[in-house]
């Protein structure tokens, strides 16, 4: 059975490599250098700043973007109870649109904790 973390990431990385390595990607990596700093520990701290992404990414039912905050939130050290208020949040913020987002959050979540570190 395919690895859904393993799956995702994957193919983020040969995805972003193909993006970055194209001469005319200049605009793109200023975007990507914008992104690493926001997220980077300031007077919010970095497990923080990744459950915001979160919620954003919920409600803007974007689901490549909530499995990479689900990552980089489990990483700044993001437990289930945090998680789970936090997409509680999203889809109280977003509405019931947000619901089947919601349910693939959950499903990668548990991927990612069920895991091997």
């Amino acid at each position: 059975m395919e690895n859904p973390v393993e799956s995702f990431n994957e193919y983020r990385s040969k995805m972003n490599e193909k993006l970055l390595g194209d001469p005319q990607s200049k605009l793109i990596k200023r975007i990507f250098n914008l992104d690493t700093n926001a997220y980077s520990e300031g007077a919010l701290d970095v497990k923080t700043k990744e459950l915001l992404g979160l919620v954003a990414s919920a409600v803007l039912r974007c689901d490549d973007c909530v499995k990479y905050h689900l990552e980089h939130a489990k990483n700044a050290g993001a437990q289930h109870e945090e998680i789970m208020e936090t997409l509680g949040i999203a889809t109280l913020v977003g509405g019931t649109i947000v619901v089947p987002h919601l349910r693939r959050a959950y499903e990668y979540w548990e991927a990612l904790q069920n895991q091997q570190s």
